[in-house]
Order: C-alpha cells, then structure tokens, then sequence
C-alpha cells in the first residue's frame, strides 16, 4: 500500500516521518516491584504504604490498606502503576503518593524526553499489546524486560507531547464529571426512594393511611420458568425472546445484546412462562433480587426458572410501576439479605417472594411516586449515554492524536 505523505510505517505501525518509536526504557524508568518480608506489613500506619496488586487500586488512584516497616521497591507521586501478575495485568492507576510496591505491581517514570501524562495515554492505548505479551498463560505475567521492550511513538518535542496530553487529560476531566455527577444523581434517587417508598415524605394533595399486604394478596400469578434444554430443546439464533437472569442489569434495565432465543414451538411447550406486558421479573436464583418489567418491545417472551414472573391482578390496589420500585427498596433488599445470610447457595422460593410484605397508598399517589422515580431514572439514563458517548470520543482521539494521524502543532 502507497504510505500517506509525512508518514513512515513503523513498528506500532504508521506515524509521521519526524516520530520515533522508542523502546519504553529508553524514554521512562521501569521499576518492577520487589514484596518485602511478611513479618513488615501491618495496617496500623507504622513505615510505608505497600501496594501488592489490585487490591489497592480504585479508578483512578491507589488506596492505603497496609504499610511495611521495611521498604523494598519504592514508586514517587505522579509514577503510573501496573499491575503485572495474575487475571488483573494490565491494569493501571496513577500514585498519589511514595509507596512500597511489591512485586505485582511495576512503576513507570517518564524522564527528560517524555511527558509522564503523554506517556500514560500511550500506555493505555498500548495496552492490548501488553497484554498480548502473556496471551495463552493461565494467569497473565508480564516481566520486566517486557515492559521495557514496549515500543512507545513520540513525537520530536515535549512540547508537542504536552499538548496531546492536555487535551485528552480535558476529556479525562469531563469523564470525570459526568462520572461524579451520576454517582450524584444515584444517591438522590436512593434518598428519594427511601422517603418516598416508606411515606416518610408525602408528595402534595395526598394523604390517607397505607395499607399493608403480602404480595400475593395482589397477584393474580407469582411463577417460574423451565430451562429449554430441559424439554430436550435448544436456543436458537434467534426468533422468540428468552429472558435470563445475565440479561438483567442492576438498574432493572434489560440488555437485548444478552437475550437468548427459543423457538415458536419450544415456547408453546413453555406456555406457563409466557410473559405479557407489565409482568415483573425478580432473579430469585444467583444474584438475587434483580428486577425488571416487561415492556411491549420485548414480546413475544418467556423465561426461565431463574426468574420469577409476578403478574399483578388487573383490578388490584397495587400498580406495576410502583411496585417494580419497591421491589428495589432497602425494606425488600434487607428481607431478602436476612433469608439468605446462612444459606449455602443463594436462592428465594416463590413462596418467599409471595411473602414479600408491600406498604402502598393508593393508585393515584403511587403513580405519582413513580413518575417521580422513573423522570430521575431518565436523567440518569440521559448523563449515562453522555458519559458512553464521551468515552467514546477520547477513544477517537487517542487514535488520532497518539498515532499523529491529527496534529496539534
């Protein structure tokens, strides 16, 4: 192929002709951690902070869990760690601080021809590569002559190099908030769940006493689903939906990537577990507790016997809405919590879920409630899509700039 004008093809592939693709030790200091004695450590604050591996690490920078007395390895503040040994290689933070690091972790120093924030954005873009280095081992390793072989593209000042770093560090920055801000809007939704799902806030013009009632009391069927491999069947690649507990999120969102299909017949078989419109889904087998209401797009459907399909009596006192919140309350969480706390395997019964004891005012507030909860999911919804739409730019960006394609000077 005929390279493009001022680009030469190089060994992390094409960069402009005034970029070099250094090895790693050639533009930063590799320091490979070193465990110190066992007998040092202890969590009483006496020498050093040690990081032996992930566990330290959060999103951004680490944590101080344990200290040692005798120091081996030692990172300086600004030193981009990664972890180097078992499932988690690969993955990084920044030190904010002097640490001992043990021999899971590698400290990565930019010198006088790198830009330590440039060089931690082309480390992370380069992080496949690494990873690559170990592909096919059981549990990932990386040395350091490894490290060190990295092959990094630079650009032919520091000046160049501090202006890509500024301007993806300003991405960073908005990641950053968007992040803060949705972890915001969580914790007010949860403050308003808990106020509005127990009556300790009435919304304006209403009043009244709640009532009280077992679930079932409301239902017109509380069931589970079969597996289709049960009946001699298989998924299919698509056609009808078939709804399992991975395809449930947190959120109570479902994730149409992750939904299985069955056919026609095999779901004439499951007719028991045919889902409508307004069902609600709650795991009663794994990660218990997941909830989630059948929409129209998501019809025709069935499920398994990891779910438990709740279907409200049409005249009953209890609104769909209104329920699939309280069934994400801390009231439901703790009862759930309180029957599984010595159980082997976690699993609830449909008859636990039957038990479940609901507290509602009447139709007309409970709408209310829920339109309220469902207008600050939306909003969440909303900055979630922001944040996965700027993630997405600084991937753009880091491929532009990282490999020269787009120049800042």
């Amino acid at each position: 192929m005929k390279l493009k004008a001022g680009y030469k093809q190089s060994e992390v592939g094409l960069i402009p002709k005034d970029w070099e693709a250094f090895p790693l030790e050639v533009i930063a200091d590799v320091i490979m951690g070193q465990s110190p004695s066992g007998n040092t450590y202890n969590k009483s604050g006496n020498g050093i902070a040690l990081i032996n591996g992930p566990t330290e690490f959060t999103e951004v920078h680490p944590v101080k869990v344990q200290w040692t007395t005798q120091p081996t390895k030692v990172c300086q503040k600004g030193d981009l760690l990664i972890c180097v040994r078992g499932s988690s290689t690969g993955r990084m933070n920044v030190s904010n601080d002097e640490y001992c690091i043990g021999r899971g972790v590698a400290a990565i120093r930019a010198n006088y021809k790198s830009d330590t924030v440039y060089l931690t954005h082309q480390i992370h873009l380069g992080i496949e590569r690494l990873l690559a280095l170990s592909a096919g081992s059981t549990f990932a390793n990386v040395d350091g002559k490894s490290i060190r072989s990295i092959r990094i593209p630079l650009p032919p000042t520091k000046t160049e190099q501090e202006a890509i770093a500024e301007a993806l560090s300003d991405a960073d920055t908005l990641i950053e908030s968007l992040e803060q801000l949705i972890t915001k809007k969580r914790h007010l939704k949860q403050g308003a769940m808990q106020e509005l799902l127990t009556g300790k806030k009435r919304l304006p013009g209403f009043s009244g006493e709640w009532e009280l009632k077992r679930l079932r009391e409301e239902c017109e069927l509380i069931t589970k689903g079969t597996t289709p491999t049960s009946l001699g069947k298989n998924f299919t690649s698509d056609g009808i939906n078939f709804i399992k507990i991975e395809t449930l999120e947190e959120n109570g969102k479902v994730i149409k990537d992750k939904v299985a299909f069955i056919d026609e017949e095999t779901n004439n078989l499951l007719k028991r577990s045919q889902l409508r419109e307004k069902d609600i889904l709650v795991s009663i087998a794994g990660a218990l507790g997941r909830v989630a209401v059948v929409t129209a797009d998501l019809l025709p459907a069935n499920t398994n016997q990891a779910l438990a399909i709740v279907r409200l009596k049409t005249t009953g006192k209890i609104g769909h809405r209104f329920l699939f919140y309280y069934l994400n309350s801390l009231s439901i969480k703790k009862y759930i919590e309180a029957i599984n706390v010595q159980a082997a395997q976690a699993n609830l019964s449909l008859e636990n879920v039957g038990d479940f004891a609901i507290s509602f005012p009447s139709l007309p507030e409970q709408s209310a409630i829920a339109t309220i909860l469902s207008d600050m999911d939306t909003e969440i919804a909303a900055l979630e899509t922001q944040l996965a739409k700027t993630r997405q730019l600084k991937q753009g960006m880091m491929h532009e700039l990282l490999t020269g394609k787009t120049r800042l000077i």
